[in-house]
């Protein structure tokens, strides 16, 4: 993805933790699946990889959208960082188009991911 050392933080919390902070920061009074907070541009100190911020992942969110999927709780979570990290990376999906293309990426992140975990 164009940064092979790079710092992010990741947060599982409640669906009443998650909601809170997409009301305020993204002005919006809902639960959601996952927010990504970007920490800024460019490389970090010598010798420190770049931060690039923090993905919060709702477990309780999680959990249900697992369940209707079919899979692990583990499964949806993984898919819900790589989402979060690509926005940090700057990816969106707010246009079909970009959707398509950041959903494909997903996809392909994902089942690298499961590879390298056997």
């Amino acid at each position: 993805m164009g940064c092979p050392e790079a710092e992010v933080g990741c947060l599982l919390v409640t669906d009443a933790r998650i909601r809170a902070l997409n009301r305020r920061y993204r002005g919006e009074d809902r639960a959601t699946d996952v927010l990504a907070f970007p920490q800024g541009e460019g490389e970090g100190p010598a010798g420190h990889p770049a931060v690039l911020g923090d993905v919060v992942i709702s477990v309780e969110t999680a959990a249900r959208q697992a369940a209707r999927a079919g899979h692990s709780l583990a499964r949806e979570a993984a898919l819900l960082l790589i989402h979060g990290i690509l926005h940090l990376l700057g990816h969106d999906h707010a246009t079909a188009a970009e959707r398509r293309r950041m959903w494909a990426l997903q996809r392909r992140l994902l089942r690298e991911a499961a590879a390298d975990l056997r």
